[in-house]
Parts: C-alpha cells; sequence; structure tokens
C-alpha cells in the first residue's frame, strides 16, 4: 500500500533566507520515515540550492487515497483538455513584443525537385520571440543562474497533480492569499481560473488584467505548491515595473504557466496537469501543449 507523509517545514539557505511550509505531502513506500531521509527528499523533490537546514514538524504518515480511483481507470478512459492558445502568423501574445511569422523555408512546390514523381513535403520556418502563445517560465527567465528549459526536470513539467482556484476578474483583479488558504496546493500544480481568456486577441486582454499578489505568491511557496498557471496576460501586475510573483515564484523554482485558456471545463480537483517545453538550454521561456487529463468517475 502507497503511503503519503504530511508534514511542516522551515528551511534555512546559505543566504540567510528561510522558507516555511504547512501541511506539504510527499508520497511514499514505507511505513515509516526519519526526519533526516524527509529532509533529503523534500530539498530533492524541490530541487532547492544553497539549503543549509531542515526542520521537519508535526509528521504524520497515511495510506493514500486521493489518486487511487484515477489510477484504477484504464488509459482509454481518460479525457484530455486542452488549455493552450492557437500559435497562429501574426498573433499578438504580449503588448509590445513581436508577433510570431510562420512560413515556408521549403513549399510544396519546391520540394518536387528534390524527390520522387508524387513525393512532396513541406519544411516550414517560425520566426519569434520565447514569450508568445500559452507559455512557461523557468528560473532563467528571470534569474541568471537558475535553471533553464534544458534543466528542469520532467518531474515537474508532466502529470502532475492538479487544482483549480475560481477567482472571476468581474469580482477582483487582485487574486490574493484568501483565494488559496483553505485549499491543498501541496505537491499540486495551481490553476488559477479569471475568466480573462475571454478578452485573447482583443486590445483588452491587455489592460486591467488579473494577476495574483506578492502576498499570495509568498504563500504558495510555503504551501509548497509545484507550478502555479493564470489564464491572463500575465500572473504579475503589470503597472508598475516590479515583478514580486514572478521573482517569488521561480526563485523559488516554482514554474509559471501564462496565458492559459479553457480552465473553465475542468473540474476544481481531480485531474492531472502537464506542460513540456522544448529542451532549449539558454532559454527560460518557450511555448507549450498545456493539457489536463481527467478520468471518469
Amino acid at each position: 500500500m502507497k503511503r503519503v507523509v504530511q508534514f511542516d517545514f522551515e528551511l534555512e539557505f546559505t543566504d540567510g533566507r528561510k522558507i516555511q511550509g504547512q501541511g506539504f505531502r510527499l508520497n511514499i513506500s514505507e511505513d515509516r520515515i526519519s526526519d533526516e531521509e524527509l529532509a533529503r527528499r523534500l530539498v530533492q523533490n524541490k530541487h532547492l540550492l544553497m539549503v543549509e537546514q531542515v526542520h521537519i514538524r508535526n509528521k504524520l504518515v497515511f495510506e493514500a487515497e486521493r489518486n487511487s480511483a484515477s489510477q484504477a481507470v484504464s488509459a482509454r478512459g481518460r479525457k484530455l483538455i486542452d488549455l493552450s492558445h492557437t500559435i497562429e502568423h501574426g498573433t499578438v501574445t504580449y503588448k509590445g513584443l513581436p508577433a510570431p511569422i510562420i512560413c515556408d523555408y521549403m513549399s510544396r512546390e519546391e520540394s518536387r525537385a528534390h524527390y520522387a514523381p508524387g513525393t512532396e513535403f513541406q519544411i516550414g520556418k517560425i520566426e519569434m520571440v520565447a514569450n508568445t502563445g500559452t507559455y512557461i517560465d523557468c528560473p532563467f527567465h528571470r534569474y541568471e543562474h537558475g535553471k533553464d528549459l534544458s534543466e528542469v526536470a520532467l518531474e515537474r513539467l508532466a502529470d502532475l497533480e492538479g487544482i483549480v482556484i475560481r477567482a472571476d476578474y468581474r469580482k477582483s483583479l487582485a487574486i490574493g492569499v484568501d483565494y488559496f488558504r483553505d485549499k491543498d496546493v501541496s505537491g499540486r500544480a495551481v490553476l488559477v481560473h479569471t475568466g480573462w481568456d475571454t478578452y485573447w486577441n482583443t486590445e483588452q486582454y491587455f489592460e486591467n488584467h488579473p494577476y495574483l499578489t506578492a502576498d499570495a505568491a509568498t504563500y504558495l511557496v510555503e504551501a509548497g505548491a509545484l507550478l502555479v498557471g493564470i489564464d491572463s496576460v500575465n500572473i504579475d501586475d503589470t503597472s508598475g515595473g516590479e515583478r514580486p510573483v514572478h521573482s517569488t515564484l521561480l526563485r523559488a523554482e516554482i514554474l509559471i504557466v501564462e496565458h492559459m485558456c479553457h480552465l473553465d471545463q475542468l473540474p476544481d480537483e481531480g485531474f492531472t496537469f502537464s506542460a513540456i517545453p522544448p529542451k532549449f538550454k539558454g532559454v527560460g521561456t518557450f511555448p507549450v501543449r498545456a493539457l489536463a487529463m481527467l478520468y471518469p468517475e
């Protein structure tokens, strides 16, 4: 029987920073686990650097139940929900950044000179900035020495247990800590559904958009979130030059997915989330085909 260990922790870093977390969960196979081994796995799971000390408190081991139903369903029973915008020639994702140029490098007509009669191919050419369409941010996007796309482990990109946080933009643009406080975000992809994707490909999309507050970002780090996504133009308030949410989340190696869509088609829980970019070196952001996998009851 697989088990889950739930615990609180405090991390002390060599640069003097401290991070606390409550109710963090890890899957384990053994009946019990020492604080020392738990600390090692926590640091490994979060891909943390410069950790000096780890303090474990309120440890509790119990049988895993939350995923058992999903694991029992065959792959044929799954339902996939596409959470990505289509990238087309000329699509503007972020105002001020150039739109992608999508064209032929070699057209089908041109290819006929290279192949046997009746055989033809198209080779496309794409010129674009990395922040195009629905994209993922990793630490290198914000920090010079942070992990780039080639260094992010697949375990942080695929089959993450997901949770949707409903934050209707018509009620408030600022999404504070209270939206997350009573939710189990530990070890999960936290997807913030605001409904702002309805303005995609319009001028309204870039103005007065919903965003997370700095205290919400701090809470998500302390609560042990693995990834945070939003269906808005930016996870930060862009009215000024500061980006506290990017800074806080990416410093803790919590990935960010922006410009999502169709989050209204997801249940609040009971799905997995994936957003896998190409394995580029020296790049901190790139488009993804973000998707959720649902299983029948």
